[in-house]
């Protein structure tokens, strides 16, 4: 397969009409793998050839929208100094835009057994695990703008995309639960009506399930650059985004506003008991704060298992 340098920036999966630039960021890594996906599920690996700025890069020709990826990571595994590279586990991009697919719950999704904390599982994860999505980041926005409408004349309306719609009799059953539903004329006509300038949504960013149960409100985020695709009713290879975005500029063309609850201080990864998903198995250290005295631990002031290397 053709592989050119590429470039270090943006980071993520980036389209520009005849390839796609892929960039991940890992300072520990010795050799990442990019890991494609067909219609039938055969992987194909290719290493980045590129490391600039601790940034690993490579640009595929004929790569297009839709494509299904992940990365493998090859560096040290050494819990007890907060390394946790290990290339069985597939893992998603950072900054990816969409997402395809769940997570089936499994060991193979941790890097370690579960008799032994301190050993390591390399059993591969990817069948279990949902796919990054290449995806066309072209969009007709026309001349829609932020409206920017002055805080005290601002009515927010939270809302959760699924709740608000997934039983109302107005809104055509296969839309219902989705952005479109959030965006259909019923729902805009109701919001309208009783004076909202502003809907806040409840999380939006992809989430994880947990194992046995499901995660209502998505307070669980593993993707925060892709719109969850359970509340897509375009598909899970980029339609996700495209629904998206049509359901904000729908929503500014009616005059209202759209504010995202975001949750930027966790991730779905756990503690050093959690399972190895996206950033844990990229650059551990650079992506969580760890207890300095054993950087084994996280250092967790959520309550969720981790708190991200903001600082």
């Amino acid at each position: 397969m053709l592989v050119w340098p590429g470039n270090p920036y943006p980071l993520g999966a980036t389209f520009d009409g005849g390839g796609t630039n892929f960039a991940v960021f890992s300072e520990i890594a010795e050799r990442v793998e990019l890991c494609l996906f067909d219609d039938d599920g055969r992987e194909t690996r290719v290493d980045l050839p590129e490391r600039e700025a601790l940034v690993w890069h490579g640009y595929l020709p004929r790569v297009v929208p839709g494509q299904r990826y992940g990365y493998r990571v090859h560096g040290p595994y050494d819990p007890s100094r907060g390394l946790r590279c290990n290339p069985s586990k597939l893992l998603l991009d950072p900054y990816a835009k969409a997402i395809d697919g769940d997570y089936r719950w499994d060991q193979a999704l941790f890097a370690y057994g579960f008799d032994d904390p301190d050993s390591r599982n390399d059993d591969d994860s990817a069948p279990f695990t949902p796919r990054s999505v290449v995806i066309n980041p072209y969009f007709d926005w026309g001349n829609d703008r932020p409206l920017r409408k002055p805080f005290h004349q601002t009515v927010i309306y939270e809302a959760h995309v699924k709740g608000m719609t997934i039983q109302h009799p107005g809104i055509p059953e296969d839309v219902r639960g989705t952005y479109s539903g959030l965006a259909h004329p019923v729902m805009i006509k109701h919001l309208q009506r009783v004076g909202v300038t502003a809907v806040e949504l409840m999380p939006v960013h992809q989430f994880v399930h947990d194992n046995g149960g499901a995660n209502y409100w998505g307070y669980n985020t593993i993707g925060f650059f892709a719109p969850h695709n359970g509340y897509s009713s375009f598909g899970c290879r980029g339609g996700q985004v495209q629904e998206f975005k049509a359901m904000v500029k729908t929503l500014h063309q009616a005059g209202i506003e759209v504010i995202l609850d975001v949750v930027y201080n966790h991730t779905a990864e756990g503690n050093h008991l959690g399972p190895t998903l996206s950033f844990k198995g990229i650059d551990n250290p650079a992506y969580y704060r760890l207890v300095d005295e054993d950087k084994r631990y996280y250092y967790d002031t959520t309550g969720t298992g981790n708190s991200l290397n903001v600082r």
